[in-house]
C-alpha cells in the first residue's frame, strides 16, 4: 500500500485562492531551504505541495513568480523576527537582531547564500530590491534605539550599511564552510559594531552624541 504524505492528506482538496497560495509558497519554501531555489523546478514544488503542475500554474505564472512569493516571505519573516523589544541596552536589542538574523540565514541557508552570491541566476533587481529592504530595516532599527527621531547622520548610516554588510559576507561564508560555532561568530560581530561605532564616533560629533546618550 502506498504510503500518503500526512502534510500533503491533512490539506483540504478544496482551498481558498489565498489560502491555495500559501500552500504552494510555502511547499517552495521547504524546497528552497535544502537546495539553491534554481535547481528548484515546477515538478518539483507541484509534487512536494501534492498538486498537479496545472494547479500550480494557475497561481504562478512562473518559476519566477514563485520564487519571488517565496522571498517575500521570508523577508516579512527575518524583518519581523529581527524587531527587538523596545527595552534593554542598544547592544542586547543589536545582538537580539543578529541571533535572529542568523537563524532565519539558517533556515533558508540554500536560498540566503543563492540570493547574496555574486552572479547567481536568481539575483535581480526585484531580489536586490528585497535583500536591501532588510538592510534598510536594521539601519532605521539601529537609528530608532538611538533615539533618534530623523534620518541618521550620513557617516552613521554608512556605518551601519557597512556593518551589514560584512554580517552578510561573514554569514554566507559561516552557511557555507561551518567555520565558526555560531555563537563565536555572533560575538565577533557584535565586536566589529562596536569597533566600527566607534571609529565613526571619532569622526562625527553627531554619532557621538546619540551613543553617549544611549548607553546612558
Amino acid at each position: 500500500m502506498r504510503a500518503v504524505d500526512t502534510a500533503t492528506a491533512a490539506e483540504p482538496r478544496r482551498l481558498s485562492p489565498q489560502r491555495r497560495r500559501e500552500q504552494l509558497t510555502r511547499a517552495a519554501l521547504r524546497l528552497f531551504a535544502a537546495r539553491p531555489p534554481e535547481l528548484v523546478s515546477v515538478d518539483d514544488v507541484a509534487r512536494a505541495a501534492g498538486v498537479s503542475r496545472a494547479l500550480l500554474y494557475r497561481y504562478f505564472a512562473s518559476m519566477h513568480e514563485l520564487r519571488m512569493a517565496g522571498l517575500r516571505i521570508v523577508v516579512d519573516e527575518v524583518i519581523a523576527a529581527t524587531t527587538p523589544p523596545d527595552e534593554g541596552p542598544l547592544l542586547d536589542q543589536v545582538r537580539y537582531a543578529l541571533n535572529a538574523f542568523l537563524g532565519s540565514a539558517q533556515a533558508y541557508a540554500s536560498a540566503y547564500v543563492a540570493l547574496l552570491r555574486t552572479g547567481s541566476v536568481i539575483a535581480t533587481a526585484e531580489t536586490d530590491e528585497l535583500v536591501d529592504s532588510v538592510r534598510r530595516h536594521i539601519v532605521a532599527m539601529v537609528a530608532q534605539r538611538l533615539g533618534l527621531t530623523g534620518p541618521p547622520a550620513p557617516m552613521l548610516e554608512l556605518t551601519m550599511r557597512g556593518w551589514f554588510s560584512v554580517v552578510e559576507a561573514a554569514s554566507v561564508e559561516w552557511l557555507r564552510t561551518g567555520g565558526l560555532p555560531r555563537e563565536q561568530l555572533e560575538s565577533w560581530l557584535i565586536d566589529q559594531l562596536v569597533a566600527m561605532l566607534a571609529t565613526t564616533a571619532r569622526h562625527d560629533p553627531a554619532t557621538a552624541a546619540a551613543l553617549a546618550e544611549a548607553v546612558r
